[in-house]
């Protein structure tokens, strides 16, 4: 039996869908635990690139059970949506795709609500995705939501109605103007949760109970980044659940004392989507080259990515809150082609030089402390082994493994799954 657990260290967008399948095969149940559909899983192989929001990646693994725990929130209108886009590919989804029924749902009036309370902040607003994710995690943590379970009861539109009538007073209490018709929002919701109850809902603690008596390996799969973690992220520019490892346990049941590996992936830069501060963020032509390399923007929201540096004061901050027990490092092939490369190994912060984060990383506190090294112009996206890559970008990551403590295993210098090389 293992349970395993993967997860993004930075601001999200790090990578984790390609490395979900590349590593599934190993693995009976590939478990979703947190997030909603604002968090887009891009995985690529046989020419084709698959944009998953809510199903976990290992939906393409023909051996695999996909189960979505109750630490998510499921929008049923985007998630059907999801289920078809996927009909070409001959998958059984039926047989395939699990949900807990712990699980909360995303109500029409939820994204109507995120959409009021985000134009209600001006210039101070979060960032928010408007899909109705934050407006759900309060229902849940306000003991108000709605939960997949319920689309089971009798009362279930009751149920419903007296929610959405509680958002509408709540959105009306903003003051601000969003045009919408929620009859024609919520005749599309419920034509979606009718599709819902075609699926397979499960008690997935206790599923998951089972399946470690019975020796199946689990991969808990996490969605966003660990910086953005509703605790240990950058308040308040942070997503609304637990990004890190101990909501693997919340969100779907499994102790702490049964993961065994709990795997990190990072870029070899940082990326940003929206608002918050950024130490390392770079404003002149190596951001830009990064962003458009990289083809940095949002796989859901099409959103472009800030970019910057790579930050090894935040990546050792978040390593040591997840307990990462080995590292993958993403996109190295974007940094080829810079003639220097720069890494953030400590902060100045209040006359002080730190190596740890702190409160507040908000610009004016904080100043990053570089260390140069010599960049490579050698094309990574051919190679397939280790002892090909340039020594440049071998000693890069030697670096990064002393400063940091933990072994980088993987080290992806492309897009496709084959375009993954093992150390």
């Amino acid at each position: 039996m293992t349970v395993d657990l993967l997860l993004g260290l930075q601001w999200g967008d790090e990578g984790k869908g390609k490395i979900v399948d590349v590593l599934t095969s190993k693995y009976d149940i590939i478990a979703r635990f947190q997030g909603g559909p604002n968090a887009g899983h891009t995985l690529e192989f046989d020419g084709i690139k698959h944009v998953l929001r809510t199903i976990p990646s290992g939906i393409f693994h023909k051996n695999s059970i996909n189960i979505i725990g109750n630490g998510v929130v499921i929008d049923p209108v985007v998630f059907i949506k999801e289920i078809e886009g996927l009909e070409k590919f001959n998958i059984d989804i039926y047989s395939k795709l699990l949900i807990s029924r712990k699980a909360h749902l995303i109500l029409p009036t939820h994204r109507l609500l995120d959409a009021a309370s985000e134009a209600s902040k001006g210039k101070a607003k979060i960032g928010s995705t408007l899909k109705g994710i934050g407006p759900t995690y309060m229902d849940k943590t306000g003991r108000n939501g709605i939960r997949v379970g319920d689309i089971e009861l009798a009362d279930f539109e009751e149920r419903y109605r007296n929610l959405a009538n509680k958002h509408e007073e709540m959105i009306k209490f903003h003051d601000v103007s969003i045009q919408y018709n929620l009859t024609e929002l919520e005749k599309e919701f419920f034509d979606a949760v009718s599709q819902l109850k075609k699926l397979t809902f499960i008690d997935s603690e206790e599923y998951l109970h089972q399946a470690q008596k019975e020796g199946k390996s689990i991969l808990c799969e996490g969605a966003q980044g660990s910086l953005l973690d509703v605790d240990f992220g950058t308040y308040p520019f942070v997503t609304s659940s637990n990004t890190t490892a101990a909501g693997a346990c919340t969100g779907l049941g499994i102790a702490p004392n049964k993961i065994k590996e709990v795997y990190g992936i990072f870029k070899a830069y940082t990326t940003r989507v929206g608002s918050g501060p950024f130490p390392t963020e770079d404003f002149g032509d190596a951001g830009d080259t990064m962003a458009k390399v990289g083809n940095e923007f949002g796989s859901v929201t099409g959103r472009q990515r800030r970019c910057g540096w790579l930050d090894l004061v935040a990546l050792k901050y978040a390593i040591r809150v997840n307990g990462v027990t080995q590292l993958m490092m993403m996109k190295g092939d974007v940094l080829s082609g810079f003639d220097t490369l720069k890494v953030c190994t400590s902060y100045q912060y209040k006359g002080q030089n730190i190596d740890h984060l702190p409160y507040n990383i908000e610009p004016e506190n904080v100043e990053p402390v570089y260390t140069e090294f010599k960049g490579w112009q050698a094309d990574l996206t051919g190679m397939s082994s280790y002892d090909q890559l340039p020594k440049e970008l071998k000693e890069y990551i030697d670096f990064i493994e002393k400063e940091v403590e933990v072994p980088i295993t993987i080290v992806s210098v492309g897009p496709d799954r084959k375009q993954t090389i093992t150390k």
